[in-house]
């Protein structure tokens, strides 16, 4: 169907050859990330061994191929293991076989996906934080709705940083290599048996990329590499790491990734009916589809324009500059000079990325380009759609502020990916077999109703002890390993100090950025101590990266770290270490209160919370983002989303509001309990949570919105779907500056 199969067969062969003859259907199951999302993916290549799984990082292909002869041989032996080896492996042929979903966008020429960053699994170390995992929920679901869909991304092989806190709470990074042949990727190869070979003009090199396939169910992701012999240290270094601090490499990366991107495409011969620009990052790719476009006899600059436009659409993610990055006239040129030249013209090349394409002293930005370069753009949210319009309204002079031509697709996360442990069984059992695929809508959540309060309060019981266990041991592995004291470092995992599996339990974890304010739990410490210290005690499990070069985030995890000494905390309090997929699969299901307190209207959407909804954890946010949309007064607790200028003020008002919420409200209710011991009033929240957040943000609705409404192609006589809020396209002149 796609490039690489002939790559991806290849290898499922050669690692089968080395398998016992029972286990070989596994072969073709390491290769495709289909096994992150069934029921038994990975408990059953736990089940083969255990310890292996945990040190290959999760990695199939490293298990299958690391494990020693006799403990494959071993497990060949057990005939209800290869059993579900082959109910596995007939579930993967099964999805594949399905016929594509019927529209617009077919396998000939599928949808583009383009995204610097894929949360794919914690395996696939190629993402940071909300966007890339955003990114990854989209592939997925985009193979269980089988639209035809291909990836284009970048393979780090550094990826984003590790994080370690010292004992005073200020973070370190460092970085380990990732070997791509170790990876479950294949290198595409051409009928010649040699790598597909693209380059792109960087600098004043030619730089040579090669191309990666890694399959995510039905959608292959195509992922490129510069570490190659034949590319300068410079140009090797373009793919080392994620959100390089260095300005020139991140706009390099933008280059590969944007312009490599679109000719790694077409030397695939993958004709796409959409580019989809999830983000500013790859907005380079327009030149490259500029070039194209002139190349074709007899056009002229404005139909090659419109012809662009036709086949582009656009999602914007943040209102925070550091999503929006700028870049002066001299960086750009350095880098992308001969890009530009490729465009035709410089000066119209850097006037496209301004707010004011006239003003030659403005820095361009790739968001400003995309937005001009694109016939659909959506925000993430309905508030950021305002948000977003009211931000870019000077690029549309003349137009009112509500006229702006950015529409909103709300965010939703993929519920399989997501939803596991005693809450999926117990959906499960109640919502009928098939359920996960119409889980956008909202009939299908009904049968949670039926659902009884004790079984609801067990089901949360159960993950609450699931998580404890796995913040008392990871707790004190991670002091350990910052030298703290051992009356410290234990106290998380001591029995009647440390970690309660009965004990309310709060969770914080996001990208640790100034504006999701996670220091507004220290910032009234007398009243954070009595929570972890009163009648009802609480626990808060803490986890997040700030990035490398942002020393005010760091400085925020300072200021929570400040609290530790105090009475009780060291035992109710944790700050777990290097966040990352996995770990935020355990706090997402397991604790009972999610906390979002961002500074609005920063929050462009935040899935963090949609996740710990499908686990039957409760939301305590500010009323930004998806929470905006979300919140009914029933079903969670919203502090107030007003903006105000004077940020410290509204600190300070926003996080009394978050004590008063947690005292008069959060803790009697979960500890007001019936004869059976049931918090009667939680449980009906918890209800009422599953049934109205369940269908509304799931990845189902969101990637069906973007199918029905995005994706179709431009119909000459006019639009095939909505886009916008009155036009989809801003005037021709905003795009010819």
């Amino acid at each position: 169907m796609f490039a690489g199969d002939h790559d991806i067969e290849r290898a499922v062969a050669e690692l089968a050859a080395i398998l016992p003859e029972p286990l070989r259907p596994l072969a073709r199951v390491a290769y495709d990330y289909r096994w992150t999302w069934s029921v038994d993916g990975s408990a059953l290549f736990q089940a083969i061994d255990a310890e292996r799984w945990a040190r290959s990082r999760h990695n199939p292909r490293r298990l299958l191929s690391e494990s020693h002869p006799l403990t494959l041989e071993r497990a060949a032996t057990n005939p209800a293991l290869v059993e579900r080896v082959n109910y596995l492996a007939a579930e993967l042929a099964g999805d594949r076989a399905r016929p594509e979903l019927a529209g617009a966008v077919n396998t000939a020429h599928p949808v583009a996906f383009f995204c610097c960053e894929f949360g794919i699994h914690g395996s696939l170390p190629i993402y940071s934080g909300g966007l890339g995992v955003l990114a990854g929920d989209i592939l997925k679901e985009a193979s269980d709705l089988a639209l035809p869909m291909v990836g284009v991304g970048l393979m780090y092989r550094s990826g984003y940083f590790h994080q370690r806190i010292d004992v005073t709470g200020f973070q370190h990074e460092f970085w380990i290599d990732t070997d791509p042949e170790r990876l479950p990727a294949v290198k595409v190869t051409g009928s010649d048996g040699l790598p597909v070979s693209i380059s792109v003009p960087v600098d004043g090199e030619d730089v040579t990329v090669h191309i990666w396939r890694v399959d995510v169910g039905r959608v292959p992701l195509y992922l490129l590499d510069t570490d190659l012999p034949e590319n300068s240290q410079v140009g090797r270094w373009i793919t080392t790491r994620l959100y390089d601090s260095n300005r020139a490499i991140r706009l390099a990366q933008y280059a590969i990734l944007g312009v490599g991107g679109v000719r790694a495409l077409r030397a695939l011969g993958i004709s796409p009916t959409v580019y989809h620009m999830n983000e500013g990052h790859p907005a380079l790719g327009v030149f490259e589809l500029l070039a194209q476009a002139k190349a074709q006899p007899h056009i002229s600059p404005e139909a090659a324009w419109r012809a662009v436009r036709d086949q582009v659409v656009f999602t914007t993610h943040t209102p925070i500059p550091a999503g929006n990055e700028t870049y002066q006239r001299e960086e750009v040129l350095k880098m992308l000079g001969r890009i530009a030249d490729m465009a035709g013209e410089r000066e119209s090349f850097l006037a496209l990325g301004r707010i004011d394409p006239a003003n030659t002293h403005e820095p361009s930005g790739l968001t400003p380009l995309a937005l001009r370069s694109s016939r659909h753009a959506n925000a993430v949210s309905r508030r950021h759609g305002q948000v977003a319009r009211a931000l870019w309204h000077p690029l549309f002079p003349g137009q009112a502020v509500e006229d702006v031509p950015i529409s909103h697709v709300t965010n939703g996360v993929h519920v399989p990916t997501w939803l596991h442990g005693p809450m999926r069984e117990l959906l499960d059992k109640y919502l009928g077999n098939g359920w996960l695929t119409r889980a956008d809508q909202p009939a299908t959540w009904a049968p949670v109703n039926n659902i009884s309060a004790k079984e609801l309060w067990e089901a949360r019981c159960a993950a609450r002890r699931q998580l404890t266990e796995m913040v008392a041991h990871r707790a004190v592995s991670d002091r350990l390993g910052r030298g703290e004291a051992l009356d410290y470092a234990e106290a998380a995992g001591t029995s009647g100090i440390g970690f309660d599996p009965d004990r309310l339990t709060i969770g914080f974890a996001r990208r640790l950025a100034t504006y999701k304010r996670i220091h507004l739990v220290a910032l009234l410490p007398e009243r954070a101590i009595a929570l972890v210290g009163g009648a009802h005690p609480v626990q808060f499990v803490f986890a997040g990266k700030a990035h490398p070069a942002d020393n005010a985030a760091k400085e925020v995890v300072r200021q929570v770290f400040s609290l530790k000494k105090a009475p009780g905390v060291a035992g109710r309090a944790a700050f777990l270490e290097d966040y990352d997929i996995p770990l935020a699969g355990h706090l997402v299901g397991g604790c009972d209160v999610w906390i979002n307190v961002p500074r609005p209207p920063l929050e462009a959407s935040g899935t963090s919370g949609m996740k710990s909804c499908l686990g039957g954890g409760l939301q305590l946010s500010v009323l930004d983002g998806w929470w905006a949309e979300a919140y009914d007064g029933t079903n969670g607790w919203a502090i107030n989303g007003d903006v105000d200028p004077d940020t410290d003020a509204q600190d300070q008002r926003d996080a009394c509001a978050l004590f008063d919420l947690m005292e008069n409200e959060v803790v009697p209710m979960f500890n007001e309990r019936d004869a059976d011991g049931i918090p009667q009033r939680w449980v009906a929240m918890m209800r009422r949570s599953l049934l109205t957040n369940g269908p509304r943000f799931s990845a189902t609705r969101m990637v069906l919105d973007y199918a029905g409404r995005v994706y179709p192609p431009i119909d000459r006589r006019g639009m095939t779907g909505q886009t916008g809020p009155k036009s989809s396209r801003p005037p021709d002149r905003l795009h010819h500056p």
